[in-house]
């Protein structure tokens, strides 16, 4: 693992109420970290706050590259993403959606079709590349989710309940697919759940949100 994480002293309160409160923790190792608590607990915001889509009201978040800080720039960005619980949809079709993060960043032509290509092969719609992404279930449109996250190729995966509202086949599907990240694509996967034994199925590394911090 060559990009490591580390969060010093987080908080963050919504209208005078703590969510997190002196959280502090290093993602050292590589793997598949998973964080539970019970509903509302912060586990959502932490990640929020790690990807960099809001800001903690105090306390720091630090990527370490090479035993050295990274600068917060775009080019950090590109070596991290969120997927959130329900992944946004775009009219037009699996290969167009999965291919969104690539068409940002200016890659076109016979690499990006490769990329596209491999990622939903590595999820299970490879088949279904051309049909409309709105018609797809919502397990299989949750799995377009990670596709389009996986494309850019990031070395920090965040996983927001991934498997939320997803039924018990696609459930079973998404948590292969996190251990296949981990094992073929050296991805560090960091995600949340409400669900201990799904927890405890695919951990390398469990930790729980109690009272704003991480145990």
């Amino acid at each position: 693992m060559s990009l490591r994480l580390i969060t010093t002293d987080i908080y963050k309160s919504y209208n005078g109420n703590e969510v997190l409160r002196d959280c502090s923790f290093s993602f050292e190792k590589s793997g598949i970290y998973v964080l539970t608590g019970h509903n509302g607990c912060g586990k959502s915001t932490f990640l929020r706050i790690c990807a960099f889509v809001e800001q903690p009201d105090s306390g720091e978040v630090q990527y370490i590259s090479n035993d050295e800080p990274t600068l917060k720039d775009l080019s950090l960005r590109r070596r991290i993403t969120l997927v959130l619980p329900r992944a946004g949809i775009f009219n037009t079709t699996v290969f167009n959606n999965a291919a969104y993060g690539l068409k940002i960043r200016g890659i076109r032509g016979s690499e990006a079709r490769q990329r596209v290509e491999r990622v939903l092969d590595f999820v299970g719609l490879g088949q279904k590349k051309d049909q409309n992404a709105l018609t797809v279930s919502s397990g299989e449109a949750q799995r377009l989710g990670i596709a389009r996250a996986l494309v850019i190729e990031p070395e920090i995966l965040f996983l927001d309940e991934p498997t939320a509202s997803v039924d018990q086949k696609n459930t079973g599907i998404i948590e292969e697919i996190i251990r296949r990240m981990k094992e073929e694509r050296k991805v560090t996967i960091i995600m949340t759940t409400h669900d201990r034994e799904q927890a405890s199925r695919i951990a390398d590394h469990l930790l729980v949100m109690k009272d704003g911090k991480i145990n």
